[in-house]
């Protein structure tokens, strides 16, 4: 099936709580479905995007409800980008490293792997860190 990919672009500006969270998804899937995104590709991304925003919500923001996440999503030149920006403490994902997941499973671990399933999930994970103490991750899938 080759349909032509639809221009988009969107914004979307929310308080850091958990409660925000399927606002967010629902925002993703609405504009992917805009973009005319295949269907195996939307849920990876409403994926990747969900742990991004939980990881600002719980490690840059501290589950402050004060916060704001603000996400950008662009849909040009056969990629889809999801663009996350806080002002929250500096957290620069490019230092974790690939989990151990033999080891995870045998320590019974929960939670802490919320990076890998965005590295997994997406084409490009990118991280930077803003004037004006902001934060951003720009998540990019191929399409």
């Amino acid at each position: 099936m080759n349909t032509k990919i639809k221009q988009i672009h969107k914004k979307l500006k929310v308080k850091s709580t958990t409660d925000n969270l399927s606002r967010i998804r629902d925002f993703i899937h609405q504009t992917a479905m805009e973009c005319k995104l295949p269907k195996e590709k939307i849920g990876d991304i409403i994926l990747a995007v969900d742990e991004a925003c939980t990881n600002v919500i719980k490690h840059a923001y501290k589950y402050s409800p004060e916060g704001e996440i603000d996400i950008d999503i662009k849909c040009k030149n056969n990629r889809f980008y999801v663009i996350i920006t806080d002002k929250g403490e500096k957290f620069d994902i490019t230092l974790i490293p690939e989990p151990d997941l033999e080891k995870y499973h045998k320590e019974k671990r929960v939670g802490g792997l919320g990076i890998f399933l965005m590295r997994k999930l997406m084409d490009e994970v990118k991280y930077s860190h803003l004037s004006g103490n902001r934060n951003r991750v720009t998540l990019i899938k191929y399409l």
